[in-house]
């Protein structure tokens, strides 16, 4: 897996204090929409990996980092830049249209 599995003990480390910006998906095994940008997400952390990291947070298994980020619905994805938010969305889109996302953002 291209993606990086993070948990609410791992989210400082892995996306705050990261060294390359950071696509961090919030999702959930039940969330439709979650599942449909998935595989899109995998691709785009592998294709652009050195230049951004992609993690992945389960927001049931770990709900304390959803609610720091005051997460309403899912999928949420946000990115961070020096361990700031600097862009964020939510629900589901097409592969072409989360990369130029993150490639405006970063």
């Amino acid at each position: 897996m291209a993606t990086v599995a993070v948990t609410d003990d791992t989210f400082d480390a892995e996306v705050r204090n990261s060294d390359i910006p950071v696509v961090v998906d919030f999702w959930a095994e039940w969330c439709g929409p979650c599942k449909q940008i998935g595989p899109a997400l995998e691709e785009i952390a592998a294709e652009m990996n050195g230049k951004v990291k992609v993690a992945k947070i389960d927001v049931d298994s770990n709900p304390n980092a959803a609610v720091q980020m005051g997460i309403r619905g899912i999928p949420a994805l946000f990115i961070f830049k020096n361990g700031e938010v600097v862009s964020n969305k939510t629900g589901a889109a097409p592969k072409a249209a989360l990369q130029s996302w993150i490639e405006e953002s970063i």
